[in-house]
């Protein structure tokens, strides 16, 4: 959930949960574990949008996934990719599961969109709700984070080997991990393990948030043009320029927006606050 902090969070991994703090100060309300430590952003004129760098590079999953029918978040923080991806994934299922109840009842604060048949809140333990979700995601998003940093029970071996069960053939696994991280090696070298090497990344789109892509074998025979991107992208990483892959990260997105404003209507998520 967070943005990349000036230094790494220096909370211990023991100590209890803090309530989560919001703060609106010049038209942007925010989601704190900590002072400073921002989780998450809102602008209160354009709630729906992306206004941190890391959440644009994991909309990503496009490139691979383009028209997702189940999309699934670990960590809901202020909601901004469940409101990105409801408002301009009209055809898609979204299910979010965040482990923090004051965090789920903060989602009217932030504008989530109450449940309905397309979104759904789940109030569990991802690294647990996951083992239960055999080839039924398109989409997988890992954003679970906590006051101590990426927690290590959605960092290791076991549980990229639950995500990759969890997604259908040519389904896309997003995971952000800090690069300062103590772990950031054996994080990356686990992800890629349980995608049989299938793992790139675009290089320098967020400081010090490495957006990982990790991609599920497609289905014998699949000829479509994500499987065969997905076939391309194998084995490589750091894909780009940084700037390069910045400008194609907005690019992507108002792709992304463009489609969505001539698909059929939808439910409106942006909701200005006064």
């Amino acid at each position: 959930m967070p943005a990349s902090p000036s230094r790494p969070p220096s909370a211990p991994a023991t100590a209890p949960a803090q309530a989560p703090l919001v703060r609106t100060r010049r038209g942007r309300r925010t989601l704190e574990f900590a002072p400073g430590d921002v989780q998450s952003e809102m602008l209160l004129a354009r709630p729906h949008a992306l206004t941190l760098a890391y959440l644009r590079a994991m909309m990503g999953f496009a490139l691979f996934a383009p028209r997702p029918r189940h999309i699934v978040m670990v960590g809901l923080g202020g909601g901004s990719l469940a409101k990105f991806c409801y408002r301009h994934f009209p055809d898609a299922r979204i299910t979010v599961v965040e482990l923090r109840a004051d965090v789920i009842a903060l989602r009217d604060t932030f504008l989530v969109p109450p449940d309905d048949a397309r979104l759904r809140v789940v109030h569990a333990d991802a690294a647990d709700w996951i083992a239960g979700l055999r080839g039924q995601a398109d989409v997988l998003l890992v954003d679970g984070f906590d006051a101590a940093g990426l927690p290590p029970r959605l960092a290791d071996a076991r549980f990229y080997g639950r995500c990759r069960r969890a997604l259908r053939p040519g389904g896309v696994l997003v995971a952000n991990v800090f690069t300062y991280d103590p772990r950031y090696g054996a994080v990356l070298a686990a992800l890629d393990a349980a995608f049989d090497g299938r793992t790139c990344w675009f290089d320098k789109v967020a400081g010090n948030n490495c957006i990982m892509f990790a991609l599920a074998a497609p289905a014998a025979g699949d000829r479509a043009p994500a499987a065969r991107r997905l076939r391309r992208l194998a084995r490589r990483h750091g894909l780009g320029a940084g700037w390069l892959n910045r400008l194609g990260v907005r690019l992507l997105l108002a792709w992304i927006a463009c489609r969505s404003v001539l698909a059929l209507p939808h439910r409106d998520a942006d909701r200005p606050l006064s």
